[in-house]
């Protein structure tokens, strides 16, 4: 008999291609290998098509062309951010860095990188709801500060984070603000203006790009130290010859996540809330975690107590879900839970389920009926 094929809800980990992409970097990977920094025509035809792409990332972003630097993904954005900003405060007598406690890897092992010479890195805590206050995060900023980095979206829950608040703060004080924004673009409108930040970070793999390819937005005027050293790709920002077909990819997936982004982020967090509620009602012990926080639309992160992520994923080959962040892979349990203050009874048992463009309203009543016969199996065996 032939299984089921695999219901994937695990788009926050990453997404698939989006064909219209892939069509779109193919002749860039068969035929377009002229090198960017070519002269001849071949060069010529490549340089256009990453500034196309740039164009299209900053129409996303509403953001100037000017500031889009073209890199590996997010972490490297998020690095070079961190660095660069650090390396712009030293010069300021500035030390001190504020991040939140639910920042990704990315963020969290820069700072504590820093700090081995002599930065300090201040910590602002969540609520209950993966929410960050932004009166506190002021509270936190002086004089000392170089940088303030509060992810627009939590990559565990979904909640959304007061970062045009944060981030006005941190002008006030002279400081620079960033944001780690690579779950929150192609979800939700993203607006580097509206947020007022100094930096954002875009990682291609989680709006239907491919893998290894990302962008750091940098607001126009600010003269950002670089991370690498080389040639002078990139206006000189970053070096290292362009990946054409990636950035073209990238480039397409902005541009369609712009054209679908209301009616899409609609569909799927009425699928979200539907899944929700099937969930909640087969299993009354289910905890679903930043309920209340104005939250991504495809996200769901939901404890089952009494049991453990791992036990429940034994029994559920059919769907692909998480247990967690990808990118937190060490088996040392959630830090964001942690620091919401959830019961590690319930952290222990806590799945994400992250709907996609290729999530349907047939995948959730399936979805929900796996899920809860898992649960109630890990429960039992447990």
């Amino acid at each position: 008999m032939n299984r089921s094929p695999l219901l994937y809800l695990d788009h926050n980990a990453t997404t698939p291609v989006d064909p219209r992409v892939l069509e779109a970097m193919l002749p860039w990977l068969r035929d377009g290998y002229g090198n960017p920094s070519s002269p001849h025509a071949a060069g010529m035809r490549a340089r256009s098509a990453v500034e196309c792409a740039r164009e299209q990332a900053a129409a996303l972003l509403d953001a100037s062309p000017e500031g889009i630097v073209f890199g590996s993904g997010g972490t490297e954005a998020d690095n070079h951010a961190v660095f660069g900003a650090a390396r712009l405060g030293a010069v300021a007598g500035r030390h001190e860095l504020v991040i939140s406690a639910v920042e990704h890897p990315a963020i969290c092992e820069p700072c504590r990188e820093l700090e081995r010479t002599g930065f300090v890195t201040r910590v602002a805590g969540v609520d209950r709801e993966c929410r960050v206050e932004a009166a506190g995060v002021a509270a936190m900023l002086g004089p000392a500060t170089a940088l303030v980095s509060v992810m627009l979206a939590n990559n565990e829950t979904g909640a959304l984070q007061p970062v045009a608040a944060i981030a006005a703060a941190a002008r006030g004080v002279g400081a620079l603000s960033h944001t780690d924004a690579a779950q929150a673009v192609g979800k939700i409108p993203v607006s580097m203006r509206a947020l007022g930040v100094d930096l954002l970070s875009v990682a291609g793999h989680k709006l239907y790009a491919p893998k290894g390819v990302g962008l750091l937005c940098l607001r126009q005027d600010l003269a950002l130290p670089n991370l690498m050293f080389g040639a002078g790709h990139e206006s000189g920002r970053r070096p290292g010859t362009e990946n054409v077909a990636a950035i073209v990819g990238l480039g397409v997936a902005c541009e369609i996540a712009g054209r679908d982004l209301a009616a899409e982020g609609a569909r799927q967090a009425a699928l979200r809330d539907e899944l929700q509620e099937l969930l909640c009602a087969a299993i009354p012990a289910a905890q679903v975690h930043a309920a209340t926080a104005e939250r991504l639309p495809n996200t769901l992160s939901i404890g089952f107590p009494g049991t453990t992520g791992a036990a429940i994923l034994a029994y559920l080959p059919e769907v692909a879900v998480s247990a967690g962040a990808a990118c937190h892979g060490s088996g040392g349990g959630s830090t964001v839970l942690a620091a919401m203050g959830v019961a590690p009874r319930t952290a222990r048992g806590t799945l994400r389920l992250s709907l996609g463009r290729g999530t349907t309203a047939a995948d959730v009543p399936r979805a929900a009926a796996a899920v809860a016969l898992a649960v109630s199996r890990a429960q039992a065996g447990a």
